[in-house]
């Protein structure tokens, strides 16, 4: 077995309503060290609440070039609701040298059935760019009642794909709540994969790949709001071929960044 991880779904910066280990850059990298990840996906929390995102991606590529060695891979965020945010998915490209941005749409106010999820779509898709799906950070249970916030309605997606050609989506917290004959039409694009933070319920993972592709599915922790330890866990206790097991620690990640062909509209 490769000694290699690919943590697919990390956050830097702190979460408003609670502090937990790891919230700093330091405590992070040392976190992720201590469970064998040797590359992690990062965005930052300051793109859900912050307006000036070009500053938050700038402040989360300076993050990720300061701490880690090369650890911390940053996704930058872009919001459509506020003018020229075309110039972000420029510059998260063309600046900061992202190989992906992450969407919150729910925390910013629009839907993927708006023209503008699908234009953010086919930028990211010109510029060869995964696109990283936020579908929910809170359990509803424990959210504060001020900010009470819907998970992303992920009927349109299937949609979307077959007219955008060669997109590549990653959802993130995604298999908690979502129905089967939905998640079923989402990996029937074939450009569709979901990280493994979402997973609940014993031998996840193993239940998930009943009825999904090997490649459907990357490791994702969800660190620092998820304890690190419970995305090692869903490894553990399913039973996995060597294949497997390597797919969702990395291989699969590695060919979300680097597609080996391009796929057309659906």
């Amino acid at each position: 077995m490769s000694g290699e991880l690919i943590d697919t779904n990390v956050y830097v910066s702190r979460w408003p309503f609670r502090r937990v280990y790891g919230d700093e850059p330091g405590e992070l990298v040392d976190l992720l060290r201590s469970h064998g990840v040797t590359s992690a996906w990062t965005g930052s929390i300051d793109a859900i609440f912050h307006r000036d995102i070009a500053d938050v991606n700038a402040r989360l590529a300076q993050t990720c070039r300061t701490h880690g060695d090369g650890l911390l891979t940053p996704f930058g965020a872009v919001n459509p609701m506020w003018p020229e945010w075309e110039d972000d998915v420029r510059r998260c490209a063309e600046e900061h040298g992202m190989q992906g941005i992450r969407l919150h749409p729910n925390y910013h106010g629009y839907r993927l059935n708006d023209p503008l999820f699908e234009r953010i779509v086919a930028l990211a898709a010109e510029r060869r760019m995964l696109v990283q799906l936020v579908v929910s950070m809170e359990d509803q249970r424990v959210m504060h009642p001020l900010i009470r916030v819907s998970q992303v309605d992920l009927t349109p997606l299937p949609d979307v794909l077959a007219r955008v050609a060669n997109a590549r989506i990653l959802l993130l917290n995604a298999l908690g709540a979502l129905p089967g004959g939905l998640r079923q039409r989402l990996l029937a694009t074939g450009r569709v994969c979901f990280d493994s933070a979402g997973i609940e319920g014993a031998e996840g993972i193993a239940r998930f790949l009943e009825s999904a592709e090997d490649s459907a599915l990357v490791f994702g922790s969800y660190t620092p709001l998820f304890y690190h330890e419970a995305a090692h866990l869903k490894l553990r206790e399913s039973v996995l071929t060597a294949e497997q097991d390597s797919a969702i620690r990395y291989g699969n990640a590695l060919r979300l960044l680097a597609p080996e062909e391009t796929h057309p509209a659906q």
